[in-house]
């Protein structure tokens, strides 16, 4: 993938100073998803895979709002004619786009105005930070119209950013989520004016971009992994992934920048 030259047909793709960002575009709908969007989104995120040139990615929605969701009549609709295949297909498909953002080298932030809601949601929850103005509503809907809250990953990723009991709440009840339960239950790590809500994602942006690509990527690669790992397997893992790190360029030009009072240039090598 070349980021520069990257040609998006269901969103909106910007690629400036190692920061690619992904405006859902649909704002007269809220920013629905379609069959072709998913797959898009999914198809991107793998494409990024170990890119070093896109350091950070922000997610985002057009015109006030994240992200309303699957599009009722050209996704629900259709499923309620779909056989069991056809529908598994679709199900492990939007699974995939949860498992292209975790597997991705870059840290994602999503930028969560408005209406953040059903699959929505989940791109949200499966980022790595949510920044969020006070008009944040998001709901996990699925219950909403008769499907379990267990989707694309919801019911083990959700507790364990807000906990068990907040998650089997939302999830059960599928109601809206306040922009300040979200940050006081930490899905959200902060609330901004809705003015600033971009130029603030931009600023976490760059603050993570202007860091060591291969060492970010480790950490968010790390964080996945332990989350299936034994306390003492981690710790061990840890030491050998850190090992690695310290034979890298970007660990040696840190140590000659700190001896020079600079700040360190990371390359990712």
């Amino acid at each position: 993938m070349n980021p520069e030259t990257y040609n998006a047909k269901h969103f909106k793709w910007d690629f400036r100073d190692g920061i690619a960002t992904i405006t859902l575009n649909r704002p007269e709908k809220k920013n629905p998803l379609t069959f072709e969007s998913y797959a898009e989104l999914r198809d991107t995120f793998r494409a990024l895979g170990e890119n070093r040139t896109v350091r950070a990615v922000i997610l985002t929605g057009a015109g006030g709002n994240f992200c309303s969701g699957g599009d009722v009549h050209e996704i629900i609709g259709p499923l309620v004619k779909m056989d069991h295949k056809e529908l598994l297909d679709f199900t492990q498909m939007t699974g995939d786009v949860v498992k292209a953002m975790l597997h991705s080298a870059q840290p994602i932030i999503a930028a969560v105005d408005g209406i953040c809601v059903g699959a929505g949601a989940i791109l949200a929850m499966a980022s790595d930070i949510r920044l969020a103005t006070p008009e944040a509503k998001t709901a996990f809907l699925f219950n909403k119209v008769g499907l379990a809250g267990c989707d694309m990953g919801a019911c083990a990723m959700l507790p364990r950013i807000i906990g068990q009991g907040r998650a089997a709440e939302l999830l059960y009840l599928g109601r809206v989520m306040s922009a300040e339960e979200g940050f006081d239950w930490g899905f959200f790590n902060r609330l901004v004016k809705t003015e600033d809500l971009m130029a603030e994602t931009r600023t976490f942006a760059e603050k993570i971009a202007k860091g060591p690509p291969l060492a970010n990527s480790v950490t968010k690669k790390q964080l996945l992994r332990e989350w299936d790992m034994g306390l003492l397997e981690a710790i061990d893992e840890e030491a050998v992934e850190q090992a690695k790190l310290m034979k890298t360029n970007d660990f040696r030009r840190a140590y000659e920048a700190f001896v020079k009072k600079e700040k360190p240039e990371f390359k990712g090598d």
